[in-house]
């Protein structure tokens, strides 16, 4: 049977804080301790409590949501999902691993930074991935460059990790240069990174990406990510894009990534 950890939401104002600045307590041996939504390595530490957290309790619909956007969007495209080869960023413990299975990609590589992170899908999930690497994406060696580009993947996903500090802009565009040109990126993101207003730099690489004449936009859908902890929605962006060519050498500059 399935873990089931005790798990109280303390009155906060939730509003007031980022998103992931939000916390919660989860009670252990009577004690309660304090972990914040982004404290992933301790939640993947606990088995069962980050489907309990962010699924049961709080309806995260995004795995499934841009896994089936993936498959429509390639498939009306003439091709088949179940031949695409994904490289999937922000890993996890393999919920978007799952759901793209269920559509049957043909090869599957996960990497996630944090070592917690590859533990828990081996043991919640073993087998999901066909390679699951540890990995910093803003600096990483001839040898796993040479590892994932004989992987020959044409498609980058990445879901719930995108701007808030976990994946930073330079490892999403080291990501996507895996992509070959006619492969597909699906991903989702916080609907302001689309606003004028979001000054933020993921904000700026997305928009950057979405005009730039190396990306074709093939789909785009707000939709309800999760509740918060008040039991409101949070509205996100799924996206589906297409790499029509390299990505340009002054990318990085244009948006502001330095070093």
């Amino acid at each position: 049977m399935p873990v089931r950890h005790r798990v109280h939401f303390p009155p906060q104002k939730a509003n007031d804080l980022a998103q992931d600045e939000v916390f919660f307590y989860v009670i252990e041996d009577g004690e309660k301790i304090r972990l914040r939504f982004h404290d992933y390595a301790s939640i993947y530490a606990r088995p069962g409590l980050y489907e309990q957290l962010f699924y049961d309790r709080l309806k995260c619909t995004s795995p499934t949501k841009v896994a089936d956007i993936l498959r429509k969007t390639v498939e009306a495209n003439g091709q088949d999902a179940t031949a695409l080869r994904v490289l999937d960023l922000g890993a996890g413990n393999g919920m978007m691993g799952e759901a793209l299975k269920r559509h049957g990609v043909s090869r599957l590589v996960g990497v996630d930074i944090i070592p917690e992170a590859r533990e828990a899908c081996l043991r919640d999930r073993p087998g999901m991935y066909d390679d699951y690497y540890v990995a910093d994406f803003t600096d990483i060696d001839a040898e796993l460059h040479e590892d994932i580009c004989e992987w020959q993947v044409d498609c980058l996903t990445s879901v719930a990790a995108l701007g808030f500090g976990d994946i930073p802009q330079r490892a999403f565009v080291q990501a996507l240069q895996f992509v070959r040109p006619g492969g597909w990126a699906a991903f989702n993101i916080k609907h302001t990174f689309l606003d004028p207003s979001d000054t933020t730099g993921f904000s700026a690489l997305v928009r950057e990406l979405l005009f730039s004449e190396s990306i074709e936009v093939h789909h785009i859908e707000r939709y309800w990510h999760r509740l918060s902890m008040e039991g409101n929605p949070l509205a996100y962006f799924a996206l589906v894009l297409r790499k029509e060519a390299e990505l340009p050498l002054d990318l990085p500059r244009r948006v502001g990534i330095v070093g």
